[in-house]
């Protein structure tokens, strides 16, 4: 499946910036089952300096000098990419997962695909004892990693109820497990958080999710989303599968994946500090096209 992307970030001030500097992670990744094709970034106003590197856990990361005053920005990100991922079955054999912790642990490698990197605490996903013992429940001893990590997301999507308006990225992880509500990226810190209480190596994955509207009824222009999922590393031979808490989907080929890091603080697309406006209005509008 080919698809083409468009990811438009605005902010809206309610008075003029006369600085800012932005960073920029837009462009889809190549691996894990998908190939980026073409990507481009539009900015306005045009930025004064703009450098491309790549993080720790290698993402493209562009950061962004704007050094023209304004009350307005646009960030208009186009992307094509292929995806093709293999069917997994959630309920198939898989290893133990008290051995998945094990191995976890003697991983001899710190890079970033390595499992051990992903098992301790960051800086939004806490390890607290009440959302361990949630995990816990699907995992018994003696059970698969795929068939454990599968029911605990089943388990979050059904628990959970999704609502936009009731956090902020800054909602602690507590309030966000004893309220059970919240969106997409408190959902997956919640089942990191639980996986990593018992050991289990879990990544946070911001990307696309291909949405399709009801039969009968046109696609609304800009009603696809940033979205975000989990990562659980499945040991040496299976890697690292996709979870998806969200809508209880092991990840296929609907998931176009931008970016991979322990939290949502490794890969918001857009991040940075302005100097001159106190209230800003953000808006975000996302199309995931698929390439006829």
């Amino acid at each position: 499946m080919i698809y083409d992307i468009r990811h438009v970030t605005t902010y809206a001030y309610e008075s003029p910036v006369s600085f800012a500097r932005c960073s920029l992670r837009l462009e889809p990744k190549s691996g894990d089952g998908q190939q980026l094709i073409s990507h481009s970034v539009e900015i306005r106003p045009r930025p004064a300096d703009r450098a491309v590197r790549r993080d720790f856990f290698g993402t493209h990361t562009e950061s962004i000098l704007i050094e023209t005053a304004h009350r307005n920005l646009r960030i208009d990100s186009r992307s094509r990419v292929s995806v093709s991922r293999k069917a997994l079955d959630r309920a198939a054999p898989s290893p133990l997962w008290d051995d998945i912790r094990d191995v976890a642990f003697e991983a001899s490698s710190l890079g970033p695909a390595s499992p051990v990197g992903y098992v301790f605490a960051s800086a939004l996903v806490p390890v607290q004892a009440p959302v361990t013992a949630y995990a816990a429940a699907s995992f018994p001893p003696g059970g698969g990693i795929l068939s454990g990590a599968a029911d605990l997301m089943r388990r979050i999507s059904n628990d959970f109820r999704y609502d936009p308006k009731a956090t902020v990225i800054s909602t602690p992880l507590r309030e966000v497990f004893e309220k059970r509500h919240g969106v997409c990226q408190d959902f997956a810190h919640v089942m990191i958080a639980g996986l990593r209480g018992l050991g289990l190596p879990a990544a946070y994955v911001s990307g696309y999710l291909r949405t399709t509207p009801p039969p009968g009824r046109p696609r609304l222009q800009g009603a696809d989303a940033t979205h975000a999922w989990v990562s659980v590393w499945c040991g040496a031979e299976l890697g690292w599968v996709g979870f998806d808490p969200t809508n209880d989907l092991v990840v296929e080929n609907d998931h176009i994946i931008l970016a991979v890091g322990r939290d949502f603080s490794d890969v918001s697309p857009v991040d940075g500090i302005i100097v001159g406006s106190r209230k800003q209005k953000l808006g975000v509008a996302v199309d995931v096209l698929p390439v006829e």
